[in-house]
């Protein structure tokens, strides 16, 4: 009997199954056991024997339509297709008979009688299944001729700004149209016509003005050239691939970068990736130009004064001078006048050295990642209540939830490859409640899917949302009292019991001030704590308030309470922005933590690093980043290390960020481009892209995923390599050869990394942490038999209004949030076509709040705050509610952050990015700010050897 081997290279056609049973088959005179519930081609693949196919693949469900892949099976009559035959006991298959390989050359006749013959000029030439199934059949000859009616002229569809759909080439196999259906679930294509009529249509549009969103599942499908990358087209076909991560959002990933020697072709999800199966978003798969776009700086730069023209030097002399300006300054002005900025942007191992740098050689704890500004409540929430820093769950533990809870997040937008796979699980049953002020478009814009309860809450008053859900859930006689007694401490559970069931907390108390109906609260509530598994998912919307971390303590209340963590299906679930948030912050980002959350005034973690690092430290917390800005504004902070950081675009207050950074005497900046905060920088390092870097991202799940060099730096090193150059000048010698070293030194150090390395990286392909000697190869689901804290810990978490309040002269409520296309600041994106569908930031406001002012479609509108001013295009829409309006913040000249206000969340100064008040107004030019950042801006990029034109 022959041994079941899955080869990861091989495509079996149709899904595995998860079945224990097994049952026995005879394929071709092979016996093999397989388990139950796979097909007869399934099976057959397993044996080692190809059966042709052409409209199956193993991502997709089978179908049947092709005809190529039937067999003969003993005892039954016909030619079954043995995509949709299912395995049965003791079956006896025969793939390759006379009569089965004339039934296939005929098949394969009719194919190609109305298809190009222009194989050696296609571009898939070599890489298509057409042409291979042809070969394996043994097509020779077409009788039908090519005279009669057919498509070969079919026109182009070249709207897409990254692949053809060429109509002629289309076989009409229904890949494209089922992976859009099944795998990113957007529905956006269908077989319209019927018999030789029938053909691939994007809702009788062209791509572009569809509602595909480009996540490239219809590409990746095609079995032909009819839907190709644009680059393939260019570049030909690739001739190696390296398997990497993806730099964008929080997902993480695995792509299969393909090259043409040093140059990508095309980036392809790999369907071995933990995080992502095979699928991707338009970010991840498409928009990675931006890595050799023109304006990349790959040369060192220095100047006096942010007003001098850049001069290009060497990386000698640029390393040189920021070391003996950072000497200066610490000696003129004391140690703690400077300090370092890293980024989720960065690897673990760049944010490592990083940290490390600032902490053993400036001597200083003053270090802050841009992870605080968005998640940092997340880390303060968790660690307090259930004793770990990070999220519960693997992503596929979705697939086995009962009821979604989604707060504050828009994953359709901001992390659409886990939002597919969600939207499956939704579309099999799953109950959904969303909580935003906002309909995103898991409310309004989701075929087959439709929230149960939508709490259409105003902004800020997430914790009064929790509260009264809490009191219903209490004072029904709702929570699993069970699991709290053995799992909990009692005492704080008595005491948040007893706070929530007071009638302050009840959902008809607190109606005025959600702007909600007490029943579909109290629904609500009853769904998520009687439905079944309940998994909660959370993002910025949740963090980034004043209350961001009593919001996510208040969450992991709730879970707690119904017993909806330590198993599949469950938990708290926060959705990170960037691509290493979590791993950012795992390396010790924060002026209070060394890497793993320790306390830097614990002794013994500090001794062990002092060991390590032969260097004194400092038991005293530093400086967060709004800490430096208002010290620089004071004149006592001067010097800045900024590693992929861009504060002056993504931080609040934008005018009191840009003032301190005027203040300050050397602010080094190290980006691939020359970004906003670049500006107002005396020395700049080039960076490096994530396709010219070794190393690790740690995405929402805890997964530690390799980031593997497919290219050579355009600046010359890695990012860590300049670190570690800085630290040099210095005199402080960091000897690492390899990025590889510098996970060992994690390792090492971490107990939570203890297990990692990237050897056992490229054995498992991503690992999810904690890994250890206990879980060597990594802790999918957390708090299984007891939480790391050892008892879970309830928080009483009262309702404090934000002092960010509206009146007569600010009546409205600014809250922000991203779109699909763009990323984070959009230094990334906005240098490739992603801009075709977001070419600039708008307002959007709901109909009454327009007419009040006069404002109509299209208008450019005045938005006033108490910290600023600016001014975007009006988008008038009912996904906003009266008296709330909203905005991206992707492009730097809409100064979204000019407005916002420097209030923060009372444990971690998170900014209070959701919540600003403001005035809107009808206007006809341009903000202040925005004339101001015109000018100095075209100065600053004429100042690096660009054209104006380029910003």
């Amino acid at each position: 009997m022959d041994e079941i081997k899955y080869n990861p290279n091989t495509d079996y056609g149709t899904p595995t199954s998860q079945s224990t049973k097994q049952v026995t088959l005879t394929v071709d005179d092979r016996q093999i056991t397989v388990p139950d519930g796979v097909s007869v081609m399934h099976a057959a693949a397993l044996a080692g024997v190809m059966v042709p196919k052409l409209c199956a693949t193993d991502s997709l469900e089978p179908f049947g339509s092709c005809r190529l892949c039937l067999v003969e099976i003993e005892g039954r009559r016909g030619y079954p297709a043995s995509c949709t035959t299912p395995v049965a006991e003791g079956l006896v298959v025969h793939t390759q008979t006379p009569k089965l390989a004339d039934i296939r050359r005929g098949t394969m006749e009719l194919y190609i009688s109305d298809h190009p013959l222009d194989c050696l000029t296609c571009a898939t030439n070599g890489d298509c299944e057409l042409q291979d199934m042809a070969g394996a059949v043994g097509l020779r000859e077409v009788r039908y001729g090519y005279d009669g009616e057919n498509h070969l002229k079919s026109t182009k569809d070249e709207s897409n700004p990254y692949f053809t759909f060429d109509p002629s080439k289309c076989i009409v196999c229904s890949r494209c149209v089922r992976a859009c259906e099944e795998t990113q679930g957007t529905f956006a294509l269908t077989i319209s016509g019927r018999g030789f009529d029938s053909k691939v249509s994007a809702g009788n549009q062209n791509f572009l003005d569809s509602e595909c969103v480009s996540c490239g599942a219809c590409v990746q499908a095609c079995p032909t050239a009819t839907l190709i990358e644009k680059t393939v087209i260019e570049a030909g076909t690739p001739e190696h691939s390296v398997t990497t991560t993806c730099a964008y959002c929080g997902v993480g990933c695995s792509f299969d970068a393909e090259m043409k020697g040093e140059e990508v072709v095309r980036m392809t999800p790999s369907k071995h990736g933990g995080a992502n199966h095979g699928h991707s978003c338009v970010k991840g798969r498409f928009a990675w130009g931006y890595a050799t776009h023109k304006d990349r700086i790959t040369t060192p730069m220095i100047r006096k004064h942010i007003n001098d023209p850049w001069q290009q030097v060497s990386w000698d002399e640029a390393i040189n001078y920021a070391a003996g300006e950072l000497t200066r300054i610490q000696k003129q002005y004391g140690k703690d006048a400077i300090g370092g900025i890293t980024s989720s942007r960065c690897t673990n191992e760049e944010v490592y050295v990083t940290q490390k740098l600032i902490r053993a050689v400036f001597g200083v704890n003053n270090v802050d990642t841009c992870a605080r500004v968005c998640h940092s409540p997340t880390g303060y929430g968790l660690k307090q209540t259930l004793g770990e820093s990070a999220g519960t769950q693997t992503f596929d533990s979705v697939m086995q939830s009962d009821v979604i809870f989604i707060i504050g997040a828009n994953p359709t937008d901001g992390h659409p490859v886990f939002a597919s796979q969600m939207k499956r699980r939704l579309r099999e049953g799953a109950k959904l409640i969303i909580a935003d002020p906002r309909e995103i478009d898991l409310v309004a814009n989701s075929p087959h899917i439709r929230a149960d309860h939508h709490l259409k809450l105003r902004p800020g008053t997430n914790v009064a949302l929790i509260s009264a859900l809490s009191h219903v859930i209490v004072t029904e006689g709702l929570v699993q009292e069970d699991f709290v007694k053995a799992r909990c401490e009692w005492d704080s559970f008595v005491a948040w019991r007893d706070f929530v069931a007071k009638p302050e907390n009840s959902p008809e108390a607190l109606a005025a001030e959600l702007g909600i109906d007490p029943e579909v609260v109290r629904a609500a509530a009853r769904l998520y704590a009687t439905g079944g598994n309940a998994a909660i998912y959370y993002g910025l919307g949740v963090t980034e308030h004043s209350q961001g971390s009593t919001t996510v303590m208040g969450i992991a209340n709730l879970a707690m309470a119904t017993a909806n963590i330590g198993r599949e299906g469950v938990g708290v679930n926060p959705l990170r922005g960037q691509n290493n948030v979590q791993g950012s912050c795992d390396m010790g980002s924060m002026p209070h933590e060394f890497p793993g959350y320790r306390h830097v005034s614990d002794d013994a973690t500090r001794a062990l690093f002092e060991a390590a690092w032969d260097r004194p430290l400092s038991s005293e917390p530093g400086l967060r980043i709004p800490n430096m800005l208002d010290q620089a504004s004071e004149g006592s902070f001067k010097g800045l290390y900024c590693v992929g950081e861009d504060i002056v675009q993504s931080d609040p207050n934008t005018q009191h960020v840009t003032h301190a950074l005027e203040n300050m005497e050397c602010v080094i900046v190290q980006d691939l481009f020359l970004n906003e905060t670049a500006m107002f920088a005396h020395v700049f390092f080039p960076g490096a892209s994530f396709l010219e870097k070794n190393g690790t991202f740690t995405n929402a799940e805890r997964r530690i995923s390799p980031v593997r060099r497919v290219m050579k730096p355009k600046n010359g090193y890695e990012d860590w390599e300049v670190t570690a150059k800085l630290s040099e000048a210095l005199g402080y010698p960091m000897h690492y050869k390899h990025a590889s070293d510098i996970m060992d030194e994690i390792a090492e150090l971490t107990p939570t990394f203890h297990g990692v390395s990237f050897k056992k990286l490229d054995e498992l392909g991503s690992i999810q942490w904690p890994c250890n000697d206990e879980f060597p190869n990594g802790t999918p689901i957390m708090h299984i038999d007891e939480f790391v804290r050892g008892k879970g810990k309830f928080f009483i978490t009262q309702y404090v209004p934000t002092t960010e309040k509206v009146n007569a002269k600010f009546p409205l409520i600014l809250t922000t949030g991203r779109i699909l296309s763009q990323y984070n600041v959009g230094a990334q994106t906005r240098r490739t076509m992603n801009t075709a569908w977001h070419p600039e930031d708008m307002l959007e406001i709901h109909p009454h709040d327009a007419e009040d002012r006069g404002i109509n479609e299209g208008d450019w509108v005045g938005i006033m705050s108490r910290a600023g001013e600016t001014v975007l295009r009006a988008k008038i829409t009912e996904r906003v509610q009266p008296g709330v309006v909203y905005t991206t913040f992707h492009h730097p000249e809409s100064g979204a952050n000019v407005i916002t206000t420097d209030n923060s969340d009372w444990a971690t100064n998170c900014p209070e990015y959701k919540v600003t008040a403001v005035q809107v107004s009808r206007v006809s030019q341009l903000s202040d700010w925005q004339k101001h950042y015109k000018t100095f801006s075209e100065a600053q990029i004429a100042f690096a050897g660009k054209k104006a034109e380029a910003v």
